[in-house]
């Protein structure tokens, strides 16, 4: 309770939670008059994601079974949250290795010191660090430039990095045009009523290829089969596409553009499968057209309020702990929807 009403609040710092439960009247309410350790608060958090992952599903299939949700039409979108990792925080192969030697030696070291006598006079002194090659040097973000003709085309690919503080994290570009760590919030909503169904974290920059999963994540979680599945362009995927119409689902996004501008997006191509082509006649129709509109009236509402509750960086590493607190988000999200629709818990 003390962590959902502190979501609501846009709180996302046990720190801050502790100092909360000491001079705020609510705080002081929720925990009874006793105080609350932020380490247990930072660990209760992210300990509990498969508690919090069945409380939306429950949560979810209380309404369903009341019928105050179908899931008919479920909208989905990504949201690239900042990581916790700096960017400064990543290194090469070569640059973690030499750190992870350097690491090594020093543990080896500190197992000497603990089993010599401790009544030993002066301690011994640390070994010296381990000799790792040096890197060459470099121009630029590759190796030295190739000469002779053609030497512009060779430019070889910069290696990839990985950071040493959140090693799942990876640089993607964000909301405000930057490119930062980040992980990839998915979240797929109902239209109807903008709760929150199911929710994914991913460490994928682009969207392409999250419509399948979530969409089967959905149906294993609720047992039911939307009617239709809105998206935006990013997760144009025509795998995808055959996939999801093949379980039952109509999707409805944008096709993908051609670089010709003679060719019609929206008429089939000789290349398409049935499901292809269908979708294509299906994104034609003023139906479709007038149904698209409420992807961004659903999910991209939800989106802004989980920015406005503080989703703007996650503080915890990993993708499991992110995944927790995103939980966290949902949770609190769909309850103050539900009490702004009216809908009473079950009881």
């Amino acid at each position: 309770m003390l962590w959902l009403w502190a979501t609501i609040d846009g709180v996302g710092s046990a720190r801050e939670i502790d100092r909360l439960c000491e001079r705020d009247d609510v705080y002081r309410w929720i925990c009874g008059g006793v105080g609350v350790n932020y380490h247990s608060l930072a660990d209760f958090r992210t300990a509990q994601e498969a508690w919090l992952d069945a409380q939306l599903t429950c949560s979810i299939t209380s309404l369903l079974e009341r019928r105050l949700v179908t899931l008919n039409v479920v909208a989905q979108d990504g949201l690239r949250v900042r990581a916790h990792a700096k960017a400064s925080s990543f290194r090469r192969r070569d640059k973690l290795a030499e750190l992870h030697a350097q690491a090594k030696a020093q543990v080896q070291a500190l197992k000497r010191e603990l089993t010599e006598d401790a009544g030993a006079s002066a301690r011994r002194k640390p070994p010296p660090e381990p000799k790792v090659p040096k890197r060459s040097k470099r121009r630029g973000r590759g190796d030295d430039p190739p000469t002779g003709p053609g030497a512009a085309a060779a430019k070889p690919e910069p290696e990839p990095r990985v950071s040493t503080t959140d090693p799942e994290a990876r640089v993607m570009k964000i909301a405000d045009g930057g490119f930062r760590p980040a992980f990839n919030a998915q979240l797929a909503v109902d239209v109807q009523t903008q709760l929150i169904a199911a929710v994914a974290i991913t460490n994928s920059g682009s969207d392409m290829g999250q419509m399948a999963p979530m969409h089967q994540d959905l149906q294993h979680r609720y047992a039911t089969m939307p009617e239709h599945w809105l998206a935006d362009g990013g997760f144009t995927k025509l795998e995808a596409i055959d996939e999801v119409s093949e379980r039952g689902t109509q999707p409805v996004l944008p096709p993908p553009r051609s670089r010709n501008p003679d060719i019609d997006r929206l008429a089939p191509k000789d290349s398409d499968t049935p499901a292809q082509a269908h979708w294509r006649a299906f994104m034609a129709s003023e139906f479709a057209k007038d149904l698209y509109v409420w992807r961004g009236a659903s999910v991209e509402c939800a989106n802004a309020q989980l920015r406005r509750r503080g989703l703007h960086r996650f503080n915890v590493c990993g993708m499991v702990k992110a995944r927790a607190v995103l939980l966290w988000h949902a949770l609190a999200h769909n309850l103050m929807r539900m009490r702004s629709l009216g809908i009473a818990p079950a009881g």
